[in-house]
């Protein structure tokens, strides 16, 4: 009963990841798109490897911070004030997966 249990409780671990990639696209889609997509007021367009690059080395906590909090140009939370920090977070790491 046990190894049932286990498996059931990875198999909702799975989902759950799956969900929160699915939703950092979303997210992105949604809010990010609009300068991350067209490099609109300097924004680094999503998949610009060299842009990127750089930004990927300070860590993702302080991506995380900058996009929560807001650095240059872009506001905090992309303009989005209702979106969640875990949402930010999912976005980012949608972003940062297709610029690496």
């Amino acid at each position: 009963m046990k190894t049932v249990l286990i498996i059931a409780a990875a198999a909702v671990l799975s989902i759950a990841s799956h969900a929160n990639a699915a939703d950092g696209k979303a997210v992105y889609t949604s809010a990010c798109a609009l300068c991350h997509a067209t490099g609109a007021m300097g924004a680094p367009k999503t998949g610009d490897k060299t842009r990127w690059a750089p930004l990927i080395k300070t860590g993702m906590d302080t991506l995380y911070k900058n996009t929560i909090n807001g650095k240059n140009t872009m506001p905090p939370k992309g303009g989005k004030s209702g979106l969640t920090d875990a949402d930010v977070k999912a976005a980012v790491d949608y972003i940062v997966s297709q610029s690496k």
